[in-house]
């Protein structure tokens, strides 16, 4: 009989002892899941870290370059800028003698000469002081580096009708063709320098006046390239308005 209430005394206890292992079994199950979903949110914390980082990183890489291009650019800047002052420097008796102007315009770096200086009038043949005055300036000119230049002839308004000069195209083109020859004797690499003629059409100021179509009929010698898309041109562009009020 006592070993009968044993055997039903077990039987009796199983049911439990399986109730209490399928809800620790739920719990455990319960953590993994917790521990697995914790997990999950952890790599995707992590994930986003390392893109973070990543974007950080190219975001630093492109300030870093953008900074080495603005220093390179404000470096070029303040070079020209010095070209501007020097050449100002190095022309500044001939400034001084009216003989000739140091000037920005179109966004270019020009020295203007007066027609009246190189030629006689109507005459496309640089005269005794022309040449001079062109090869003082084509020594110059010859030690600036990395730059060529365009020399352009401008007319004022009277019409010419010659044999040799039908019109003021003509004429202007001649006169600037001849100012590059003489550059080149004097020194000038001939790859270096081009010609161009543009009549009336380019003047300074209104054709209305003498002393307005005497300042018209020059000869500009213009430095290239354009400067105006660099940093500082606005400070250049002043320096050349003081400079030529």
């Amino acid at each position: 009989m006592p070993r009968l209430s044993a055997i039903l005394l077990l039987v009796l206890s199983f049911p439990t002892a399986c109730v209490v292992s399928q809800t620790r079994y739920d719990e455990l199950q319960a953590e993994l899941d917790q521990t697995r979903a914790d997990l999950a949110e952890r790599d995707e914390q992590l994930a986003n870290i390392v893109r973070e980082r990543s974007a950080l990183q190219e975001s630093v890489e492109q300030m870093t370059e953008a900074l080495a291009t603005v220093r390179a650019r404000n470096a070029e800047a303040a070079r020209r800028m010095q070209s501007y002052q020097d050449l100002l420097a190095r022309f500044r008796s001939l400034i001084d003698a009216g003989r000739l102007q140091v000037k920005i315009e179109r966004g270019r770096m020009v020295v203007v000469l007066p027609s009246d200086v190189l030629f006689r009038s109507g005459d496309a043949f640089l005269s005794p002081d022309g040449q001079r005055a062109v090869r003082e300036i084509t020594a110059v000119l010859v030690t600036i580096t990395e730059r060529e230049f365009q020399v352009e002839g401008h007319t004022d308004n009277v019409p010419i009708r010659t044999a040799l000069y039908p019109s003021n195209w003509e004429l202007s083109t001649a006169r600037a063709v001849n100012v590059v020859k003489t550059m080149i004797e004097a020194g000038m690499a001939p790859g270096n320098v081009s010609a161009a003629g543009y009549g009336e059409y380019r003047p300074t100021l209104p054709n209305t006046s003498e002393e307005n179509r005497r300042a018209n009929r020059r000869i500009e010698i213009v430095v290239v390239p354009d400067l105006s898309g660099l940093p500082g041109f606005e400070e250049l562009n002043e320096l050349s308005r003081e400079e030529n009020p």
